[in-house]
Formats: C-alpha cells, sequence, structure tokens
C-alpha cells in the first residue's frame, strides 16, 4: 500500500510539473494590435524584421488595415520597446512617432505622410 502512494506521488509530481510550467509560461505570452503606418510591401517587411526583436514570437503587419499583430513574452521585453525598434526604423508605431531622420531615407514609395500609395 505504501509503495503504492509513492508511486502514484511520483507519478502526479512527473505529470503535474510540466503543465504547471506551461501555465506559468503562457501567462507571460501577450498578444497585442497596434496602428504602425506603412504603405508597401517594403513597408511590411521593414516593419515586421523590426518588431522581431528578442521576446518576440510573432509580429505580422495588415497592408490594408496599417495594424500590426504581435505576441511576445512579457518577461522579455514590453509594447513600448517594440514601438521603439520599429519607429527607429521611420515607421509610426502605437503612440510613438517614427524617427525623422530614418523616415527621411525610406523609399519614396514607402513615404506614408508625402502621400504614398501602393503601386503593387
Amino acid at each position: 500500500m505504501r509503495q503504492s502512494i509513492i508511486a502514484l506521488t511520483a507519478l502526479f509530481t512527473i505529470y503535474s510539473t510540466p503543465i504547471s510550467s506551461f501555465a506559468q509560461e503562457s501567462s507571460k505570452i501577450k498578444s497585442e494590435t497596434i496602428k504602425v503606418k506603412g504603405v508597401c510591401s517594403m513597408c511590411k517587411k521593414r516593419i515586421e524584421d523590426a518588431a522581431y526583436i528578442k521576446g518576440v514570437k510573432r509580429a505580422d503587419w495588415d497592408q490594408k488595415t496599417q495594424e500590426l499583430k504581435l505576441v511576445y513574452n512579457s518577461d522579455k521585453t514590453d509594447l513600448k520597446t517594440i514601438e521603439q525598434s520599429i519607429a527607429r526604423k521611420g515607421h509610426d508605431a502605437g503612440d510613438i512617432l517614427a524617427d525623422k531622420d530614418q523616415y527621411k531615407k525610406l523609399p519614396s514609395c514607402c513615404a506614408y505622410n508625402d502621400g504614398a500609395e501602393c503601386a503593387h
């Protein structure tokens, strides 16, 4: 009887540990959607590349809606840091305005504040 209890306790411990670890990990995973200004597929690549900093699991920018869907680990980064990374590449992200010098370096087809429209 005692061996059965020990065996059951061991099995419970083995099987419950991964579940609790997963639950802790999933509580750190955040999903957010922010507005990011852009125009074309070149913007999409630049925005998504800039968003993929340490801790970001997914970044998908939609050209039509101007929305960036993010999935990230909140222990490794936060939304403001992601927005700043994008703004440093020349795109307004959330409440953070694009770096002016970087915006000026964007290809003319990406100049969203100057009336550029997607030609493709």
